[in-house]
């Protein structure tokens, strides 16, 4: 492993005093940041492993020429700027070359993950009216399907990663249109209020909603994200393990690492997650900082992966965090455990930048979100909007008056009435519920909808869930609320085992006993269901939200 280097942030309390950020009247992160590091010729942008394990080093120069002849070819097809524009691609690198030709042009590209299905991809074109499509043959085929019913699409483009492209029945061929376009980008620029991205939310809890962002709130904002939570420099190699069509993306794949001027590996995987293949990626190659959503994580200390990850440590790593969930305090002590490192968790939404983090001058309480960011003022509040004192549950909210941080979206785009409704007071609502300690850190407590009230008692999904986690058979739990007629609702939990448990009364008893001894008796989940898999969204989050309205109906009898 490599010699630990001093932390971008070695004193909290300074850095959130002194915080501050520049926002100039005009910007735009392709020409602001990607043009700046392409100076240096030789600077590595993406270290690239193919679907054959090919292998290739593309430099920043190489990343800045493509986008501008992107941003030309584009304009010439009769893109302009305010457009929407949907991109569906797998992790190739013209997925950075169209987005930032769309940021140079002054188009909105709103990334969309390959897992969609044709009827997302209706659904998406229908709310947000996108002027065209760039996406691969075979998002090109799911599109076809819906073709008909997605009639402001004007343009659509077939990108595959290969010098001669592929051919389709109504699509444009992006390397030809490449190819025929100038390496020289020279169209208006773009204020830094202009929209820039609309992100889709991940829908744990409902329909999807656009997620406006200008160009300066999420490529700025993000160097809060990179520079005090990744701990990323210009030397550095991130690997950061998620879909391009989510925000996470935008935090570790785009704006975060580039702000600071670190590359990127990145793996054209595709299909089921392998953690032996990437335990292997981050033995055999320099990747310095790891960044993984908890149920990577969980993956990679089951018994097989944890077995490889003893015999053959990480050749480079020396910074990992973890986002999208609450990582659970178990999976964090065993992996320190095994590779001296500290998992930081941090916090953040589709809508900002992080919020909250473990940040490396910070000691871990783990299970915590950490303490707020530099940048934000976070804290826990009541339904009047009064700040909660230490170790009340309420709603975590941001301060966003007098002063509305910059690091936020603009709007749900198109929903007036979901922007007015997570403002309370002074205050914006994340929709999530925690507690702070006396130290200032942060505790998940679960989704809003998500808490249950059992006989009076408040109690958070996430506790329940962590303490079954510490069980050596359980691999995922849901716990939701059951109806009950005495106590209004009870915990119930749906569990997928780890290999080599099996399914019985016996298990269950264990487990409920187990719960009671992790936490406070009231908790435990009177009712335990054993499932092969859990409901997620596409972005791999758990939809307890699924899991609620099928036991609603099993019990009224539908």
């Amino acid at each position: 492993m490599t010699t630990a280097k001093i932390p971008n942030m070695t004193d909290y309390e300074t850095e959130r005093r002194t915080f501050s950020l520049e926002v100039p009247e005009y910007y735009n992160f392709a020409t602001d940041v990607v043009d700046k590091w392409a100076q240096d010729p030789g600077k590595l942008a993406l270290l690239w492993v193919g679907q054959t394990n090919e292998v290739e080093q593309i430099t920043f120069a190489h990343i800045a020429e493509r986008s501008s002849r992107a941003a030309n070819a584009f304009a010439s097809a009769g893109i302009t700027k305010g457009e929407r524009v949907l991109l569906m691609l797998p992790r190739i690198p013209e997925w950075w070359e169209v987005a930032l030709g769309l940021f140079k042009l002054g188009a909105i590209p709103i990334p969309c993950t390959t897992l969609l299905t044709p009827k997302d991809v209706q659904f998406r074109s229908e709310i947000a009216e996108p002027s065209a499509i760039v996406t691969d043959n075979e998002g090109a085929a799911k599109f076809d399907e819906v073709r008909g019913e997605c009639p402001s699409v004007r343009v659509a483009v077939l990108a595959e990663h290969t010098h001669k492209g592929v051919e389709r029945d109504g699509w444009q061929n992006y390397q030809t249109m490449l190819q025929d376009a100038s390496p020289e980008f020279t169209g208006e620029k773009t204020r830094s209020d202009d929209p820039c991205l609309i992100y889709f939310t991940s829908g744990t809890a409902g329909y999807p909603k656009m997620v406006l962002h200008s160009h300066a709130s999420y490529p700025i904002g993000h160097r809060i994200t990179a520079k005090y939570w990744l701990d990323l420099g210009e030397n550095d190699l991130h690997l950061n393990i998620g879909e391009l069509g989510w925000a996470k993306a935008a935090w570790s794949s785009l704006f975060g690492p580039w702000q600071m001027g670190a590359a990127m590996f990145i793996q054209d995987g595709r299909g089921k997650f392998n953690a032996l293949e990437t335990l292997k990626l981050l033995h055999e190659y320099p990747i310095t900082t790891f960044c993984a959503p908890p149920t990577v994580y969980r993956m990679l200390v089951l018994d097989e992966p944890m077995a490889y990850l003893q015999a053959n440590p990480p050749k480079a790593l020396r910074h990992c965090v973890g986002a999208g969930e609450p990582l659970n305090s178990e999976v964090i002590k065993i992996w320190e455990k095994t590779t001296g490192l500290t998992i930081r968790d941090g916090y953040g939404q589709t809508e900002t930048v992080l919020l909250c983090g473990n940040f490396p001058p910070l000691p871990v309480k783990p299970g915590s979100m950490g303490r707020p960011s530099p940048g934000f003022d976070v804290s826990v509040i009541d339904h009047d909007g009064s700040e909660l004192p230490p170790n009340k549950e309420g709603d975590i909210a941001v301060r966003i008056k007098p002063q509305r941080p910059t690091w936020m979206f603009q709007e749900y785009w198109r929903n007036p009435e979901a922007t007015a409704n997570c403002v309370r007071g002074d205050w914006y609502i994340t929709g999530d519920r925690a507690y702070k300690d006396e130290d200032g850190y942060f505790w998940f407590v679960g989704r809003a909808d998500d808490v249950i009230i059992s006989a009076g008692y408040r109690i958070g999904p996430f506790e329940v869930e962590s303490a079954l986690k510490e069980h050596p058979a359980v691999a995922e739990s849901a716990v939701i609320a059951s109806p009950d007629e005495m106590r209004g609702e009870i915990v119930k939990a749906c569990i997928v085992l780890a290999p080599g448990y099996d399914p019985s009364a016996e298990l269950a008893d264990e487990l409920k006993e187990h719960v009671k001894r992790v936490t406070a008796p009231y908790k435990y989940p009177r009712e335990i269901e054993f499932m092969e898999n859990l409901p997620k969204t596409i972005s791999g989050k758990i939809r307890r939200v699924e899991l609620r309205e099928r036991e609603q109906q099993k019990q009224s009898g539908q």
